[in-house]
């Protein structure tokens, strides 16, 4: 049995990941940023699957004090994590930036991450622990002036620029803790999921396809030397990320600045 946490988990393949996982036997972890929500969806998981190990933890990711404090709360019930899926993402949103004037999506989906995995880093060093991180096929370069909220720009950029951060830490990352197995991973292109709905109000493929591709990497023993790379489920394989991923000067200038604006 496993421990698993995954953020974003009362929706879409976050959800279908969490009930799968849990039909497997294993201790799963729900985060949700409605607590009415969350906790109608932990007594969905323990009904559906019959596992009672289901753990539940309310927070707003846009708020790093929260993710702060989701990580300490976590850390008080659990003495290790196996794995960890950073699952949660935004697109669009009535908000656009978050009360410290962040853009939003750049909070959630990149700076929440990165705060909630450095916090619970102590837990995920024991044993054969692994990172999943939900990356996109859309990527674009990242615009530090954006990320640090001194410039604004439109949400289906933020969204790519945000998806390509997140995959440039993965990478550093996985170097930076070789015991430790990260992956990034597109979890296929417009996926039936409320995100994409609301974005685009269509869909090419069910959500199953991304819930069944995070189960994989987080549990198969294949995939535990696997750290450092992307997986595109889009191809259904191990690919290439936009070339910035790999460009070493541009991972090492983003990093420096998460750093000052997370002030560590």
């Amino acid at each position: 049995m496993k421990t698993i946490v995954i953020t974003g988990s009362t929706d879409g393949i976050g959800k279908l990941a969490a009930t799968q996982l849990a039909s497997e036997g294993h201790q799963v972890i729900l985060h949700g940023r409605n607590p009415e929500k969350l906790n109608a969806v932990k007594k969905e998981i323990i009904n559906t699957t019959g596992n009672q190990n289901i753990l539940a933890f309310n927070a707003d990711l846009s708020n790093l004090n929260e993710v702060n404090d989701l990580a300490k709360d976590i850390s008080q019930t659990s003495s290790s994590i196996d794995v960890l899926i950073n699952n949660a993402g935004v697109f669009k949103s009535n908000r656009p930036t978050n009360k410290e004037g962040l853009d939003l999506r750049f909070v959630v989906n990149y700076l929440a991450p990165v705060v909630f995995t450095n916090m619970l880093m102590p837990l995920l060093t024991k044993g054969d622990s692994r990172i999943i991180n939900l990356s996109s096929a859309a990527q674009a370069p990242v615009s530090i002036s954006a990320l640090c909220g001194t410039e604004t720009i439109d949400s289906q950029n933020s969204y790519a620029q945000s998806k390509l951060a997140l995959t440039m830490w993965s990478f550093y990352l996985a170097a930076k803790h070789p015991s430790i197995t990260t992956i990034a991973v597109n979890p296929g292109s417009l996926l039936n999921t409320k995100m994409v709905q609301e974005a685009y109000g269509q869909y090419w493929n069910s959500a199953d396809k991304g819930a069944s591709i995070l189960c994989q990497l987080a549990i198969k023993e294949k995939h535990l030397t696997d750290s450092g790379k992307y997986f595109d489920n889009d191809k259904g394989s191990f690919s290439a990320a936009h070339p910035d991923a790999y460009n070493q000067e541009k991972i090492n200038h983003l990093i420096s600045e998460t750093n000052k604006i997370l002030k560590v």
